[in-house]
């Protein structure tokens, strides 16, 4: 007897009344020669979570394909992978992702896609949301989508990429950009950054982080790629402003001083701070002013206190303060934010134009 035929990933939903069922999103992987196992994962680890918290029906459908007709995928291991999927699955995605991989060929050299990379490119609708992981961005610039628009990529490459592609205003500081249908992220791990904001954007706080809890992951990182550069591993028996950190997340509604987190640590000012961005990449008041930016995102995604309310509580003492940096940090306001989440529909950059960059916080105080 003949095997039962798979599920055809180029079938959309039935036509008539049906089409206004529960569908899943639909993310679409694209899984190119020389791309990293490690990578190729994150996007089914991460979306392949969710579920709805009423139905429990998952949030996502989770799909691989190939530029070439299904069959092997070499890997940057000495492995390759089976992809049950050819280019036709990325005309059904609502999402793509192109993870990184080491065998881009001209795509890297000159900036330039490949035909059987271009004709499968040409098969994603008007309006999918696409992101790249690392050096997957390269992708993303070759076919233009990123022309005149904010991306990051790993620090390592963002000087060749920069120079490779001008037109790209290329920020190596952080751990990922949102602009709004287009979205990048620097290398590997900082792709499960990128798909948990993904997550948030499209289902809130409370799913995103419940999606990290059962991945053990953080829900947020602190800090950019800054801290990550060239930079070896502390010396145990060195002080470090993990205490200090500590007790200023469960203060953030008091005017917290710097000399008051150098106080808990028995440093000077200068030797805490000097410190502190060894450790996090980034100075002490522009990671106070990152978490309270998270905190009031919490507040107004999950409460309905007051603009003043939710600025006291996260630490900003005024709502006119509040505003100012969420505007600085999110490229949105306070109340545009809120009404974004509350409504369920689109995220953060949805509500505005302005790209959203995360992992690195300018302070305004």
């Amino acid at each position: 007897m003949a095997p039962a035929a798979a599920p055809d990933p180029t079938s959309g939903p039935p036509p008539g009344p049906a089409t206004t069922a529960f569908r899943p999103h639909r993310v679409v992987v694209l899984a190119l020669d020389g791309l990293l196992p490690f990578e190729l994962g994150i996007p089914h680890r991460i979306f392949g979570r969710p579920k709805d918290p009423e139905t429990g029906r998952p949030l996502y459908e989770v799909v691989t394909c190939s530029v070439r007709p299904p069959g092997p995928v070499d890997t940057d291991a000495d492995f390759s992978i089976h992809v049950p999927n050819g280019p036709e699955a990325l005309a059904t995605a609502d999402t793509v992702i192109v993870p990184a991989s080491y065998e881009l060929g001209p795509v890297f050299e000159e900036g330039v896609l490949t035909p059987e990379l271009a004709a499968a490119l040409a098969r994603i609708r008007p309006g999918t949301r696409l992101a790249s992981i690392c050096t997957g961005v390269y992708v993303l610039a070759a076919a233009g989508l990123l022309d005149g628009r904010p991306a990051t990529t790993h620090w390592a490459d963002a000087e060749r990429f920069q120079e490779l592609f001008p037109q790209i205003e290329v920020d190596a500081d952080v751990l990922f950009i949102d602009d709004g249908d287009v979205l990048t992220s620097a290398g590997v791990a900082a792709g499960i950054d990128l798909c948990l904001h993904m997550v948030r954007r499209d289902h809130g706080t409370a799913v995103a982080n419940d999606v990290a809890r059962r991945t053990v992951v953080p829900p947020h990182r602190d800090g950019g790629q800054a801290q990550y550069i060239h930079r070896p591993v502390p010396d145990p028996q060195v002080a470090t402003t993990t205490a200090a950190r500590t007790w200023a997340l469960a203060r953030l509604h008091e005017p917290l001083q710097l000399r008051d987190m150098a106080e808990q640590e028995a440093m000077s000012v200068r030797t805490f701070t000097r410190r502190f961005r060894e450790e996090v990449g980034i100075s002490p008041g522009q990671w106070l002013t990152q978490q309270r930016v998270e905190r009031a995102r919490h507040l107004l995604e999950s409460t309905d206190l007051s603009m003043d309310q939710v600025a006291t509580d996260a630490g900003f003492g005024t709502a006119q303060s509040m505003r100012q940096h969420l505007q600085t940090a999110l490229g949105v306001t306070p109340t545009g934010y809120r009404r974004t989440f509350r409504t369920g529909t689109t995220g953060v950059a949805g509500a505005n134009t302005d790209s959203v960059r995360y992992g690195a916080v300018d302070a305004l105080n």
